[in-house]
């Protein structure tokens, strides 16, 4: 297979793209939202992230050319890479905003290097998580039907990829509706473009051309000040800071189901490369994406990485393991350069969102394609609770803003129910679904899947195992504190000295009792059912 190939400039595109899009979030969210200074951002966080990229990025693409030489095939393609968003917008509201508040409060001499190195900590326990959860990630995926698997995946394609960025599509109509329909043209219309060029290229190039038209570009001012190289410094150290003190005991309530929620995610990509027709390991793709996040910890970086959506969308490009490479080596130089400041300035990330769109619907078409057909219900058993999760976060934000609520915490939760209430919406039962919503997709989609099989006894271990995981707190369990509804542990908040009522130590009870009756209720179903087909129960 070759080191590079003309699919690999459309891969590179889409894939180049969607990282600039995450990178672009992180020195407004680090310097605006956390005050952060920008020497830490620049000096440290961005030089971390290109350490992470660049070691990732080859890795993945020498795996796609082993896989190649394995198989003799040459349409390999090699797994996309990049940083984990979900997981970088809760470290920075729900552990590292907490964390500076806490330092003002006991009068640190440097708030934002405390709030960093608690930040340095939480992504060195994700990429723990995610390296040693390579040794069962076999087993669960053993275990698991690829229908659960892929859907879950498909409602973060739907609600995350198409549902939010169509926002923008429509926002700025001249520029979205148009590189939406060269998009259908190219992708689904399976045309090209004459003379043989990237469709992609064609897309940010046409999208470019609008925004500068319309006004929509150039964004901001254009500032030189950000430009230089900045080479990445070891922040090991920093990292042992952190750990001083028991100052990373509070946020185990996020650490713990992010990190788990990212094993899970790169574990249900990497059964989506296998359905495309691509094998690979998943131990060794496992391992190595843990030791990306733990060595971005090492260089400075507080975001963990994470193995992407959209594979098969890749692949049907025509990608395969060069545009990999050159994404290592593109982000690793926007990162060291500052280069960044440009790129955004003149190409807004507007003009390419119809590719982001496009790759959420090959998404959540693989799970049909790939499934049985009596699993489809399944398929959308698995999509519901992401899509709901999406939804709520939506509703809350808007509410927020509009006023629903002007204080934050319960006072803010009070209000903020009651309105909905008044409204005849049961807001709470977003909450719950949205805390560990991957987890409850997986299990909910898996016990479809049982059921349509036949397999009861199976089925009622699954909701056994619910049960568990949601009196632990891993599943539904919410409550709302100053920066309003999040999630929590509550058996580690207990640990680390919450109040320890039953209410507050196990708020997601009910639903750990419901899941038990469902267990019940499956392993009870031979005597009060009858199945009317020609296959006994099993």
């Amino acid at each position: 297979m070759k080191l590079f190939c003309r699919g690999d400039v459309d891969g590179f595109c889409a894939i180049a793209l969607d990282n600039m899009v995450q990178l672009l979030l992180i020195p407004p969210m680090l310097v605006g939202v956390l005050g952060f200074r920008p020497e830490l951002v620049y000096g440290h966080v961005l030089p971390g992230v290109a350490i992470s990229y660049l070691v990732g990025n080859v890795f993945y693409a020498w795996q796609a050319h082993r896989l190649a030489r394995k198989e003799n095939r040459t349409d390999v393609c090699a797994i996309p890479f990049g940083l984990n968003t979900p997981t970088m917008i809760a470290y920075i509201y729900l552990v590292m905003a907490p964390a500076k508040q806490i330092a003002i409060a006991h009068g640190a001499a440097d708030p934002d290097l405390v709030a960093w190195r608690v930040g340095l900590v939480a992504c060195v326990g994700s990429g723990m998580i995610e390296f040693f959860g390579a040794f069962v990630a076999g087993r669960i995926r053993a275990i698991t039907p690829r229908a659960a698997l892929l859907a879950s995946l498909s409602g973060a394609g739907v609600a995350f990829l198409t549902m939010n960025f169509l926002f923008s599509t429509f926002a700025h109509p001249i520029v979205g509706l148009v590189t939406l329909g060269l998009v259908l043209l190219f992708y689904f219309g399976e045309l090209k473009p004459r003379g043989g060029v990237p469709p992609a290229l064609v897309v940010l190039a046409v999208g470019a051309a609008l925004a500068w038209a319309t006004g929509l570009a150039p964004v901001g001012r254009l500032t030189l000040g950000d430009i230089g190289w900045r080479l990445p410094v070891p922040a090991v150290a920093d990292v042992l800071g952190g750990f001083a003190g028991g100052q990373i005991l509070p946020y185990l309530s996020v650490i713990l189901p992010m990190g788990l929620l990212n094993l899970l995610a790169s574990l249900q990509c990497i059964e989506s490369a296998a359905a495309a027709g691509d094998s690979y390991s998943p131990r060794s793709s496992l391992m190595v994406n843990g030791a990306c996040t733990f060595a971005a910890a090492c260089f400075g970086s507080p975001f963990p990485t994470s193995l992407y959506i959209g594979h098969p969308a890749w692949k049907r490009m025509g990608a395969r393991a060069g545009y990999s490479t050159a994404n290592g080596i593109f982000v690793t130089f926007v990162c060291l350069t500052g280069a960044m400041s440009p790129i955004a300035w003149a190409v807004p990330a507007d003009c390419g969102l119809a590719i982001i769109i496009w790759i959420g619907f090959i998404i959540t078409i693989q799970a049909f394609e790939t499934a049985p057909q009596r699993h489809w219900p399944a398929v959308i058993m698995g999509m519901v609770p992401v899509i709901l999760a999406w939804t709520t976060f939506s509703m809350t934000s808007a509410a927020r803003i509009a006023g629903a609520g002007s204080a934050s915490g319960p006072a803010f939760g009070s209000k903020l129910l009651s309105s909905f209430h008044a409204a005849g919406i049961s807001i709470e039962g977003g909450f719950a679904i949205g805390q560990g919503t991957f987890c409850s997709a997986l299990i909910l989609s898996t016990i479809t899947v049982l059921v349509i099989d036949r397999r009861l006894a199976m089925a009622a271990i699954w909701s056994l195992a619910a049960s568990v995981l949601s009196l632990l707190g891993f599943l539904h369990s919410w409550r709302f504190v100053p920066s309003d509804a999040v999630g929590s542990m509550p058996l580690v908040d207990w640990l680390v000295g919450a109040p320890r009522t039953s209410a507050s130590l196990f708020p997601a009870s009910p639903y750990a009792i419901a899941y038990a009756c469902l267990a019940a209720v499956l392993l009870l179903a031979k005597v009060f059912t009858v199945h009317d087909g020609s296959q006994p129960h099993k």
